[in-house]
């Protein structure tokens, strides 16, 4: 019976051509040897990630290059469905060639993006993209394992949803990357709460510390105020406030300078910003720490290169005085 009659034709629409080449087809599925990873001069490293219980479970082999940490093969095994096969092949195609610190970004979205025919068109319908998260999941768990950080025992992964075998970190990643608002998503994208449900909210048949209710209310209000503070540093630098206008330079400061001076063993704070009501000149009180301090440039080129800096990154209106 052709599938179109089995289950409907509209379900396999939602799937794309590239999916449904890796489910038949998955290009990195199998295993790496002791043996194997020996003649490529590399360290195996072998990560179980999932939950068998709710039919979705993934093993991912790295050869590592211990030289460059650079992930020279990479394999894997699937105990789940189509979609996770395909995910975790996608997932394993993108990993080769990147060190284990590039591997740690990949994630979800990555996959099933890379798994689209159409980049405006999604891979796979929403109620599969937990498979996506899984094989994001098992990456940060081999990194782990390559890294040295014990995680067999999922001590440090506080786990939520013990039916899949969900960690508060994911869900509040998910959430995050993925931008979900509701629950019924969390649940589409983890699997978190699709079974006993007890973790969902509080007063199932099982107390939990932490509940998807919470999670989501606490990541959202988190993301709300990361966008609110954004937002604030956006915009014209004369129409802000003295505190937002320090915390913008506190900003460049952070990113662009000390770390700068910090290479020359000095740094800098800020004691005091003022403005000039009728020209709109701020200037930046600041005193040198460490070596900066008697250093023969720091009254000439070092100051320069801070005032420049901060004009270029902040305002012209910028002014820069060493106490």
């Amino acid at each position: 019976m052709p599938k179109n009659d089995l289950i409907g034709g509209a379900l396999w629409e939602q799937y794309s051509a590239k999916v449904g080449e890796r489910m038949n087809h998955p290009r990195h599925r199998g295993e790496i040897t002791e043996e194997q990873a020996k003649a490529m001069g590399a360290r195996l490293v072998v990560a179980d990630w999932g939950a068998e219980a709710c039919g979705d479970a993934v093993r991912l082999y790295w050869a590592i290059d211990p030289k460059t940490e650079r992930i020279l093969d990479a394999k894997f095994k699937s105990f789940g469905c189509g979609t996770a096969i395909a995910s975790s092949d996608m997932m394993a195609e993108l990993a080769i060639g990147k060190t284990v610190d590039e591997a740690m970004k990949i994630t979800n979205l990555e996959v099933e993006r890379s798994l689209r025919d159409d980049p405006g068109m999604p891979a796979i319908p929403p109620q599969k993209m937990h498979c996506s998260v899984m094989a994001y999941d098992v990456i940060k768990k081999a990194a782990s394992l390559y890294k040295g950080v014990d995680l067999a025992s999922l001590s440090e992964e506080d786990i939520v949803c013990e039916c899949a075998r969900v960690s508060k970190r994911t869900i509040e990643e998910v959430i995050r990357i993925n931008d979900l608002k509701t629950v019924e998503e969390i649940t589409q994208y983890t699997k978190a709460g699709a079974f006993c449900k007890s973790c969902i909210r509080p007063g199932g048949h099982e107390k939990r510390a932490h509940y998807l209710v919470d999670i989501l209310r606490d990541t959202r209000a988190a993301m709300e105020k990361e966008r609110l503070l954004a937002q604030a540093d956006a915009g014209d630098f004369r129409a802000k406030n003295l505190i937002q206008k320090h915390r913008l330079i506190e900003k460049a400061l952070d990113e662009k300078i000390r770390p700068a001076l910090a290479a020359d063993g000095g740094s800098l704070e800020v004691v005091d910003i003022r403005e000039a009501a009728p020209t709109g000149e701020v200037s930046v009180y600041i005193r040198y720490l460490g070596a900066c301090r008697g250093c023969v440039s720091s009254t000439k080129g070092t100051l320069q290169f801070i005032e420049n800096l901060l004009r270029q990154e902040i305002s012209d209106t910028i002014r820069v005085v060493p106490l």
